[in-house]
C-alpha cells in the first residue's frame, strides 16, 4: 500500500514559537518544497529510505544555512576573502542556532593521528608527565637526581669530609676526535690538567689523542682537601666546574678513584648521564624534542624484504636472480656485481645457491673495501666502493622521483622500528614514570582500564605531586568517561586515527562535544550507531540525551529502530527513493509514528519485516580454514567458513571481527589470487584455497574521488552507451566515434570546464565551491555533440535519466537492461546515470559495487567480503540488500558479512559471535553455527538479542 503523504507543509501559525526551528519551502536536491517544524531542546531522529532526503534536509539544508549565516557575521573584510556561500534552496528558516555537524567523513588520514591526539587526552598526558614525572636513568635504572648549587657544596662537606677530591667538569662524553682545539683553549683560559680517558694528563704539552677511537674528557678544576674552612673556596671551584660542564661536575677520590656525578639537571649519580628538564614536548611523538630520532614519531620504518629481491636461489645473476635488476645487461651496475662475484671466486653464471651467505650479504648491502671494476674497452680498471641494493632502495623509496619510488615500494614494507619498539618516542620520555607505568603504557592502554588507573592515581601520589596534577588528572578522568559513555572502551589511546571505522571517530567528536559543555547548539548527527553492538546501544542514546538536556537542540539521522522509539520527536521522510521521496510522510513522537501508514511504521509495527529463511544452507562442503590469527588482540584465533553459504562474523564493538577479516584473511587471499601487496596479521596458515578462485571486498568507500566518475562510467553502462549514439545515423553523417561522446577527452566535451559540467572555485581555508560551467550550462559537452540524438534525447539528456527511465529507454538492447536490471534490482532506480559519486551515500556506493558484480558472468566460487553493508540503510534498504546476496550465494558463491544488524544475523546460515567483549577481554570466537545454534547455547552478548528477533 502507497502510504499516504501528510505533514508535507506541518507547520501551522500556532507552532510559529521559539519552540521549533522552522524549515518553510526546502527544494534542496529531491526535496518537495516541504514545510517541517522540529521542535527546539528536544532529540529528534530523522528517517527514510536511502535517497529520501534525509540527509538533504539536515545536513545539505539546516547545516548548509547555519554554516552560512555563521560566514555572514564576519566582518566584509574577512568575507572577501572566502566567497558567498550559496544560500540552501530554501525559502525561510528560522529558530535557528549555531549549528555543529557531527559526520563520519571527517577522519584523518594524517599517520601521525591518534585517538589521543584527536580527543587532546594524550596533550593532558604530556603535561602531567612533564610536571610530576620521576625520572630513572635508562643505564642503571636509578632515580635521577637534581641538585642545587648549595646542595652540591653540602653534600661534598657532608659526606667526603677529610677526603682528598679533584673536582671536575665532563666535558666531552663517548665522542671520537683528537681535540687539539680544545685543550688549546683550556690552556688559554689557565687550565693545566685534564682526566681524558680515566687517567688526569699534563695538557700544557697539547696532547693529541686517536681522532679515531672514542674518548671521555673531564677538565681538572681543583684537587682540594674537604673541610668546613674551605667551604668558598669549594663553592668558587663547584661553580666554574657547573659552568664549564654545562651544569654538570664530577667528584673524584684522589686515593681510590672512585668518582659521582652531581648536577642541577636530571642526572644518573652513577653513570653520569643526563636528561633534559622535562616539557610537554619532550613527550610528544610530533615533536622533534620528543620523537624517536629513527623513525621520526611514526612507530614503523621502511625495510626491504629480502624474498622480494632473491625470490628464487636457484637463478644466477645473469638469469635474473636479482629481481630489481632483472636479466644480465651490459651496464656500469651489472659490472660493479660481477666484481663482487669475482672477488668472492665466483661468476654471473654461478647460481645463487651455490654461494655463501656472506657473497649475498655484500651485493644486498655493498662492501668496505674498494673494488677493482673493469671498464669499456680501451680505458684502465677504476677503483669503486660498492654500496649494495638495499641501501639503493631504500634512498629511491625515501627521496626518489615518484615512479622510482612506486618501483622501491614493491620490494619493501613497513616494520615496527627497531629503536622505538613502536612507542614513537625518544628513549629519555620513556623512562620518566607516574606510579610506576610511562606515558605509552598509559597509552597503550584499552580506555576502561585507562580510566580506572587514573581515578585512584591522587591517593598514590606524593602531598606535593598530587597538588600539581590535580586539576589535569580531575580532566584526563572527565574525558575518559566521555568515551567510555559512547561504548569506546576498548580503544586505546595510541590507536592510529585513519584504522578507525566512519562510526567510531564521529563517537570520538561526540564524547568530546559532550565534554566541552556547550549550551543552546543544534548538534546533528549522522547514523552514529554505526558499528555498535546492540549492548551499547543505549549507552549511546544516554549520551545524545545527555546533551539533550545540556540545553542542545540533537537531530540525528538513523535508521536503528531502538534510537527512533528512544526519541522525543521522529520525522520520516519518503515514500520512497531519489524522485520518489522528498515528501514528510509521517512525524511525531515515536507512538504517533507508529500510528501512520509509512514505510518505516509498518516495519516497527511488525506488519512488514525480513523474512528468516525456512532453512539453512549447509553449503558445499568445502571448508576454508584459518589457523592461529594472531593481530591485534586476537587469541590464537582458528577459524573454519563453510564454503557457499552465507556467513556473518559479529560481536561487540572491539572484539576483532574486523582485525580477524578485514586485516587477516582478506590480504591473505588478495596477496594469494591478486598478487596485491597488502601484508596480513600474523597467522600460522590457511587451507582450502584451491575451493575459491577469486575474492572480492565490497566496501562503502565511494566508487570515484572525482565529480567525474559516476555510476555510469563505473558499471561500464556509459561505454555500450557511447558506442550506441556512435551508431546513430546523425553521428555516422558527422563522422563521430564513440570517443566524441566522451567528457574526458577533446573533441565532445566542452572545453571551458572541460567536460565536468562545473567549474571549481578555490575557497583558500574553506571546502572549495562548485558552480554550474556557463558556456554548457552542466552539460558537459558542445553543442553539436547534443545535436545527436537517441529517441529525442541528447548523451547529456541520457545522463540526467534515472536508472528506471533508463530501463525503459534502452528496453530493447540487451547489454544495457541487463546492467540497468541489476541496478534496479539493489533498490537504485532512482539514482541518475550520470550523478556525481561524490553526492552519493556509502550504502549507494557499496550497492552499485555489488550490481558491477552481479552483471559480470560468474564461476560460482567467488569469496564476497562486505564490512558492515548495512550503514545508512532503511529496513526496506536492507531487505532488498538482503535478497542480493542472497542470489549471490545461490549461485554458489560465499558471502561473508562483518555486521551487528539483527537483519542480517538472522537470515545468515553461518553465525561466528567474537568476544567476548572489546579490546583486551575480546580475540576469541566465543560460539559458531545457525542463528538457532547461538540462541540455543547461550553464550555472548548477541545470543539475547537473536533470541527476540527469531521469536
Amino acid at each position: 500500500m502507497e502510504p499516504e503523504l501528510k505533514n508535507d507543509h506541518a507547520v501551522t501559525s500556532h507552532e510559529a514559537t521559539e519552540g521549533y526551528i522552522e524549515v518553510l519551502g526546502a527544494r534542496v536536491h529531491n526535496l518537495k518544497n516541504i514545510d517541517v517544524a522540529i521542535p527546539r531542546d528536544k532529540l529528534v531522529v530523522i528517517t527514510g529510505l536511502s535517497g529520501s532526503g534525509k540527509s538533504s534536509l539536515a545536513f545539505d539544508t539546516i547545516h548548509a544555512e547555519g554554516q552560512r549565516r555563521y560566514i555572514e557575521t564576519f566582518s566584509t573584510y574577512a568575507r572577501q576573502f572566502l566567497g558567498g556561500i550559496e544560500r540552501p534552496d530554501v525559502d525561510l528558516i528560522t529558530g535557528l542556532s549555531p549549528v555543529i555537524a557531527i559526520e563520519q567523513k571527517t577522519i584523518s588520514r594524517n599517520p601521525r593521528s591518534t585517538v589521543g591526539t584527536i580527543t587532546e587526552i594524550y596533550d593532558l598526558l604530556r603535561l602531567l608527565y612533564a610536571r610530576v614525572a620521576d625520572a630513572f636513568s635508562y643505564v642503571t635504572g636509578e632515580p635521577m637526581v637534581r641538585y642545587t648549587d648549595k646542595q652540591i657544596v653540602d653534600l661534598i662537606l657532608r659526606e667526603h669530609d677529610g677526603q682528598d677530591l679533584l673536582v671536575l667538569a665532563p666535558l666531552v662524553r663517548g665522542r671520537k676526535g683528537h681535540y687539539r682545539e680544545l685543550f688549546e683553549q683550556l690552556l688559554r683560559q689557565g687550565f693545566l690538567r685534564a682526566r681524558v680517558d680515566g687517567k688526569v694528563i699534563d695538557i700544557t704539552g697539547r696532547p693529541r689523542l686517536d681522532r679515531y677511537k672514542v674518548h671521555d674528557i673531564e677538565l681538572v678544576v681543583d684537587r682540594i682537601k674537604v673541610k668546613e674552612a674551605d667551604r668558598k673556596r669549594i663553592g668558587e671551584s663547584c661553580a666554574t666546574a657547573l659552568k664549564y660542564g654545562k651544569g654538570n661536575l664530577m667528584v673524584l677520590d684522589a686515593k681510590t678513584e672512585k668518582g659521582r656525578y652531581l648536577s642541577r639537571h636530571l642526572m644518573c649519580p652513577t653513570s653520569g648521564i643526563a636528561y633534559e628538564e622535562p616539557e610537554p614536548n619532550l613527550f610528544s611523538f610530533n615533536s622533534p624534542y620528543g620523537a624517536c630520532p629513527r623513525c621520526s614519531g611514526l612507530g614503523q620504518v621502511t625495510e626491504v624484504a629480502l624474498d622480494r629481491i632473491v625470490p628464487d636461489r636457484g637463478k644466477s645473476v645473469k638469469k635474473g636472480a636479482i629481481v630489481p635488476l632483472g636479466t644480465y645487461k651490459n651496464n656500469w651496475i651489472f659490472k660493479q656485481i660481477e666484481a663482487v662475484l669475482i672477488h668472492f671466486g665466483h661468476t654471473v653464471d654461478s647460481p645463487m645457491e651455490d654461494m655463501e651467505d656472506e657473497v649475498l650479504v655484500a651485493i644486498l648491502n655493498g662492501l668496505d673495501e674498494p673494488l677493482k671494476v673493469s671498464s669499456a674497452i680501451g680505458l684502465s680498471d677504476r677503483s669503486v666502493q660498492f654500496e649494495g641494493i638495499i641501501p639503493f632502495i631504500l634512498e629511491q623509496a625515501e627521496e626518489g622521483p615518484k615512479t622510482a619510488q612506486k618501483w622501491a615500494e614493491s620490494f619493501t614494507h613497513m616494520v615496527t622500528c627497531p629503536e622505538c619498539a613502536g612507542t614513537r618516542l625518544k628513549k629519555t620520555a620513556l623512562w620518566f614514570r607516574i606510579d610506576g607505568r610511562n606515558i605509552h603504557e598509559l597509552a597503550n592502554m584499552p580506555l576502561n582500564d585507562l580510566h580506572r588507573h587514573m581515578d585512584g592515581l591522587l591517593e598514590r601520589m606524593g602531598e606535593k605531586q598530587a597538588i600539581i596534577a590535580r586539576d589535569v588528572v580531575k580532566e584526563v578522568t572527565a574525558r575518559s568517561e566521555f568515551l567510555l559513555d559512547v561504548g569506546l572502551e576498548y580503544l586505546t589511546l595510541d590507536r592510529s586515527a585513519r584504522t578507525l571505522s566512519g562510526g567510531e571517530a564521529q563517537r570520538i567528536r561526540l564524547a568530546t562535544q559532550i565534554g566541552s559543555q556547550l549550551t543552546g547548539v543544534l548538534y546533528i548527527l549522522d547514523e552514529p550507531s554505526i558499528g555498535l553492538h546492540q549492548r551499547d546501544d543505549q549507552r549511546l542514546i544516554a549520551s545524545l540525551r545527555q546533551l539533550r538536556d545540556g540545553g542542545n537542540s540533537v537531530i540525528v539521522v538513523e535508521h536503528d529502530k531502538e534510537m527512533m522509539m528512544s526519541a522525543d520527536h521522529v520525522i520520516d521522510i519518503g515514500p520512497g527513493a531519489g524522485v520518489h521521496g522528498g515528501h514528510v510522510v509521517a512525524q511525531g513522537t515515536a507512538k504517533e509514528l507508529m500510528g501512520s501508514q509509512s514505510l518505516t511504521a509498518q516495519y516497527l509495527r511488525g506488519e512488514r519485516r525480513i523474512e528468516i529463511p525456512s532453512e539453512r544452507r549447509r553449503g558445499s562442503g568445502d571448508r576454508l580454514i584459518l589457523r592461529g590469527a594472531s593481530g591485534n588482540n586476537l587469541k590464537n584465533v582458528d577459524v573454519e567458513l563453510p564454503l557457499g553459504t552465507f556467513i556473518c562474523v559479529t560481536g561487540v564493538s572491539g572484539s576483532g571481527k574486523s582485525t580477524l577479516i578485514g586485516d587477516t584473511l582478506y590480504p591473505i587471499l588478495s596477496k594469494h589470487f591478486h598478487r596485491s601487496e597488502a601484508q596480513p596479521m600474523p597467522f600460522k596458515k590457511i587451507e582450502g584455497l584451491t575451493h575459491i578462485d577469486k575474492v572480492i571486498e565490497v566496501d562503502q568507500s565511494p566508487i570515484g574521488r572525482t565529480p567525474r566518475s559516476n555510476p555510469a562510467t563505473y558499471t561500464g553502462l556509459f561505454d555500450h552507451i557511447r558506442e550506441l549514439f556512435a551508431q546513430l545515423p546523425s553521428a555516422k553523417i558527422r563522422g563521430y566515434k564513440a570517443g566524441r561522446f566522451s567528457f574526458n577527452t577533446a573533441g565532445g566535451r566542452c572545453e571551458t570546464c572541460k567536460g565536468a559540467g562545473v567549474r571549481v572555485i578555490e575557497m583558500n581555508f574553506l571546502p572549495d565551491v562548485s558552480v554550474p560551467c556557463e558556456t554548457c550550462r552542466g552539460k558537459r559537452y558542445d553543442r553539436e555533440t547534443l545535436e545527436v540524438r537517441f529517441k529525442g534525447r541528447s548523451i547529456a539528456d541520457v545522463l540526467a535519466t534515472s536508472v528506471e527511465e533508463g530501463l525503459e529507454l534502452f528496453s530493447e538492447i540487451p547489454q544495457l537492461r541487463m546492467k540497468l536490471q541489476t541496478l534496479l534490482d539493489v533498490g537504485l532506480g532512482y539514482i541518475t546515470l550520470g550523478q556525481s559519486s561524490t553526492t552519493l551515500s556509502g550504502g549507494e556506493a557499496q550497492r552499485i559495487k555489488l550490481a558491477t558484480e552481479l552483471s559480470k558472468r560468474d564461476t560460482g566460487r567467488t569469496f564476497y567480503i562486505l564490512d558492515e553493508p548495512t550503514t545508512g540503510l532503511h529496513f526496506e534498504d536492507v531487505r532488498q540488500l538482503i535478497s542480493v546476496l542472497q542470489r549471490l550465494v545461490d549461485q554458489g558463491n560465499t558471502v561473508l558479512v562483518i555486521e551487528h544488524s539483527m537483519d542480517i544475523i538472522k537470515v545468515a546460515d553461518h553465525v561466528i559471535d567474537m568476544g567476548p567483549e572489546g579490546g583486551g577481554g575480546g580475540g576469541q570466537i566465543v560460539v559458531r553455527g545457525t542463528p538457532e545454534d547461538i540462541v540455543m547455547m547461550g553464550r555472548g552478548h548477541t545470543a539475547r538479542y537473536l533470541e527476540q528477533e527469531l521469536r
